[in-house]
C-alpha cells in the first residue's frame, strides 16, 4: 500500500476555474491526490502533515535553451552599452559563441551542466521544463545536445523534460544556408525522429534568421514524421511567423514582440498559444508584445523564462512571472495560468490542476497568496516541489 500524506496550506490555488481555497488541506496516497478542500471537511488523518502558506500546481517553464555550456558575459556588457543583437552576432557573439562553447565540452560534461541547471530550476518551483537544442548547429553538435536532453528526460529526480529540436537557429560554420537547411531537414530530422530524440521541432523565423518558406519546409517534414512544431516568431520583426504557426497547427508561437492583427487572429482561430518571454525583451530593451491585441483576439497566453546564456541569462521562471506583471501588464491570474494550465497545453501535456485523482505535482510556497509570487523577484521562498508525489529538492 502506498504511503498516505497530507499538506495543510493557508491557501491552495488549484489551477482550475474555481476560486482558491483558504485554510486548505490536500491529502494523497503515493503519487495521487485523494482530497482537496477546506480543513472543515477533510477526512481523518493520522500522521505528520507538511505545511505551507500557499500551494499551487508545480510551475511549467515552456521555453528554455537550458542545455547550454560556457558563458556570454562579455557580450552582455556590450549590450548594456548599447550594442544590438545583430551587431553582436556579426562580431562572432550570440549563437556562434554558444556553439563554440558547446563544441568544447564532452557529452558527460554537458549532461552534468544540464542536470545541475534543472535542479536549480526545481528549487524555484518548477517541475516541468521544455529544453531546446539549437546551439549544436552541426549534426554532431545537435545530437550531443539532444542526447543530453533525452538523458535528463529519463531521470525522475529531475523536473520532467519536454525535448525540442531547434533545427533552424543559425547556419552551421562552413556550410551555405542551403546546405545547412538540407542537412537539418533532409538528414538530421529523420535521424532525430528515428532515435526518438525529440518531442517537437522549432525554427527561428525572423529578418536575420530563417524565412517562412524555409521553416515551412521543416515543419511539413516534421509533421510527416509525427513530431509537433513550435515557432520563434516576431521577436524583431513581423515576417509572418504567427501565420506560419497557425497554418501548421503549432503548439505555440513564441516571443511575438511584433505581430499583426491578422497574425493574432490566425493564432486564436488555430488554437496556438502565445509564449511570452519578458526577460528577453527586458534584456534587449524592446517594447512588450501587444498584449491587448492578443487578449482581444482571444489568444491564450503562456509565460516562460527563455533561459539562455545571452538574451535571457537566468534560470528563474519566477523572475519572468514578475516581469510579466511589471512590464507586460498581465494579471496574476493570467500569469499563474500562463505557467501552469496554458503552459501545459503549449507543450501538449495534460492540465496540471490540483484535484482528486490528479498527480501530486505541486509547489509548496512559503508565501501567503499567489499575488506574492510577482513580488520577491526571481527567488520566492520554497518549502518543497513535488513531481508525482516525490520531492525534487529534499530527496
Amino acid at each position: 500500500m502506498s504511503e498516505r500524506w497530507r499538506v495543510e496550506a493557508g491557501r491552495v490555488w488549484t489551477g482550475s476555474d474555481t476560486a482558491p481555497i483558504d485554510d486548505a488541506v490536500i491529502d494523497g496516497e503515493g503519487a495521487t491526490i485523494t482530497y482537496v478542500g477546506t480543513q472543515d471537511f477533510a477526512p481523518d488523518f493520522f500522521g505528520t502533515a507538511r505545511s505551507a502558506g500557499l500551494v499551487t500546481p508545480a510551475l511549467i517553464d515552456a521555453h528554455t535553451h537550458a542545455a547550454w555550456a560556457g558563458h556570454r558575459h562579455a557580450e552582455y556588457m556590450l549590450r548594456m552599452q548599447g550594442a544590438d543583437y545583430v551587431t553582436i552576432a556579426q562580431a562572432g557573439g550570440g549563437i556562434a559563441r554558444s556553439y563554440e562553447a558547446l563544441t568544447a565540452v564532452d557529452d558527460d560534461t554537458l549532461s552534468a551542466i544540464l542536470d545541475a541547471r534543472l535542479r536549480r530550476m526545481a528549487r524555484q518551483g518548477v517541475a516541468t521544463v521544455e529544453v531546446k537544442s539549437g546551439y549544436g548547429l552541426t549534426t554532431e553538435g545537435e545530437l550531443k545536445q539532444l542526447r543530453a536532453i533525452t538523458r535528463a528526460s529519463k531521470n525522475p529526480a529531475l523536473p520532467r523534460v519536454v525535448r525540442t529540436f531547434l533545427a533552424l537557429h543559425a547556419v552551421a560554420p562552413g556550410l551555405s544556408r542551403g546546405e545547412h537547411i538540407d542537412r537539418m531537414v533532409g538528414e538530421l530530422l529523420p535521424q532525430v525522429a528515428r532515435e526518438h530524440l525529440a518531442d517537437r521541432v522549432d525554427a527561428y523565423v525572423d529578418t536575420h534568421a530563417f524565412t517562412v518558406d524555409e521553416a515551412d519546409r521543416l515543419f511539413r517534414a516534421a509533421r510527416e514524421l509525427g513530431l509537433a512544431v513550435t515557432v520563434h516568431a516576431g521577436q524583431f520583426s513581423n515576417v509572418g511567423g504567427a501565420e506560419l504557426a497557425a497554418r501548421h497547427g503549432a503548439q505555440s508561437a513564441d516571443h511575438l514582440e511584433n505581430i499583426s492583427v491578422d497574425g493574432a487572429r490566425a493564432l486564436a482561430q488555430a488554437g496556438v498559444r502565445a509564449v511570452l518571454l519578458p526577460i528577453a525583451s527586458y534584456t534587449l530593451r524592446q517594447a512588450p508584445p501587444p498584449v491587448a491585441l492578443l487578449r482581444e483576439a482571444s489568444v491564450r497566453l503562456v509565460v516562460a523564462s527563455d533561459a539562455n546564456p545571452g538574451t535571457a541569462p537566468t534560470e528563474s521562471l519566477p523572475l519572468a512571472m514578475a516581469l510579466a506583471v511589471r512590464e507586460y501588464g498581465l494579471t496574476i491570474e493570467e500569469v499563474m495560468h500562463g505557467v501552469t494550465t496554458e503552459a501545459a497545453a503549449a507543450l501538449g501535456l495534460a492540465s496540471p490542476v490540483l484535484c482528486v485523482g490528479a498527480p501530486a505535482t505541486m509547489t509548496l510556497w512559503d508565501l501567503p497568496h499567489e499575488n506574492a509570487l510577482a513580488m520577491p523577484w526571481g527567488a520566492p521562498p520554497i518549502v518543497d516541489v513535488w513531481r508525482d508525489g516525490r520531492s525534487l529538492i529534499t530527496s
